[in-house]
């Protein structure tokens, strides 16, 4: 290692040189010294390993997107979808796009308290917040942290309008810090759900609850009066592109009730598209032919996209003339 860890090669002088490492200097720990250098992650019941952490800045400014601000309390998720983009932004911590982003978990213990910081000053134009964009704010070790909670507390009090995508059905629980924002802002959830097929769900995202319950995770946020809709995406290829599998699904999310819905088909950037393929062959190896035709790049092919996506037009409007 470089610098005042020079000279252990680990985390071991943390304790006495600050509370928390920041992610800069995980970092330099993994490149010099592997994980093993983490001497202060703590591996829990989940067979995933933890390391808090410290930020100096709790909101990122996007580029490209339909927001400027985001927020994402932790790094890396036990969720472990298969196809997850933000599996790519482990390697800006010299980690892995595969099992490094769903066993080592970063926890940004200061990140409510650098947010009011942020929200309380001057310059702040009370943009709209959003959270979930490279990690799920609800993913299970939410429950003890209560990082994401706790912003959402500080956005409501600071009038600041959030949205929130996350698979967690955990998001219940926020219902009356969710209101209080939507009372004094605005507030949006978005419910990840791609499939309800159950052996698809089973493979694809191994460490999310099951599609019902994230389904009256909908349905309770929406009869508690929030904004809450669905987005059945990423659709994947080959895997959840099927007729019966799109229009079971449309008809479950109308069924909770869901707000608004949105969809769209896998990317595959570079990091995740390696992970991806390496899932196919194990899983499902009839489609990597397929599927190295059909994604020539980070997208899939214009032709199939379109194709998808009007599929999708004209089951929802099916449903909709059906009245269901």
């Amino acid at each position: 290692m470089r610098g005042r860890w020079a000279k252990t090669r680990q985390l071991l002088l943390f304790q006495e040189l600050k509370p928390h490492p920041s992610l800069r200097d995980v970092a330099e720990v993994v490149r010099d010294a592997g994980i093993e250098g983490l001497t202060e992650a703590v591996r829990r019941a989940d067979a995933a390993t933890y390391q808090e952490v410290e930020v100096r800045s709790a909101l990122t400014r996007t580029i490209g997107m339909p927001f400027r601000w985001a927020l994402n309390p932790y790094r890396g998720c036990t969720h472990a979808c298969e196809y997850c983009y933000a599996r790519k932004y482990q390697r800006h911590l010299e980690l892995g796009a595969g099992d490094d982003f769903s066993s080592m978990i970063f926890v940004k213990i200061n990140l409510p308290h650098v947010l009011r910081r942020e929200v309380s000053s001057a310059k702040w134009a009370h943009e709209t917040v959003a959270i979930g964009t490279a990690t799920d704010p609800y993913q299970p070790i939410e429950g003890q942290y209560r990082l994401t909670r706790r912003s959402l507390e500080v956005l409501a009090a600071a009038a600041t309008p959030a949205s929130i995508v996350t698979k967690g059905p955990m998001v219940v629980r926020d219902v009356d810090v969710l209101k209080e924002l939507a009372r004094t802002a605005s507030c949006h959830v978005y419910v990840s759900l791609p499939s309800v097929d159950e052996e698809a769900w089973s493979r694809l995202e191994p460490g999310t609850a099951p599609p019902a319950q994230r389904l009256r995770a909908v349905q309770q946020l929406c009869r508690a009066g929030l904004d809450a809709g669905v987005l059945m995406m990423p659709l994947v290829p080959g895997i959840t592109t099927s007729r019966s599998s799109i229009e079971r699904t449309l008809r479950a999310i109308g069924e909770a009730g869901a707000k608004s819905f949105g969809t769209a088909v896998a990317r595959l950037d570079p990091g995740v598209r390696e992970h991806f393929f390496a899932f196919l062959e194990r899983e499902y190896p009839s489609l990597v032919t397929g599927y190295e035709r059909l994604y020539a790049g980070v997208s899939a092919s214009r032709e199939y996209v379109e194709e998808v996506k009007a599929m999708v037009q004209v089951l929802e409007r099916k449903m909709a003339g059906s009245g269901q």
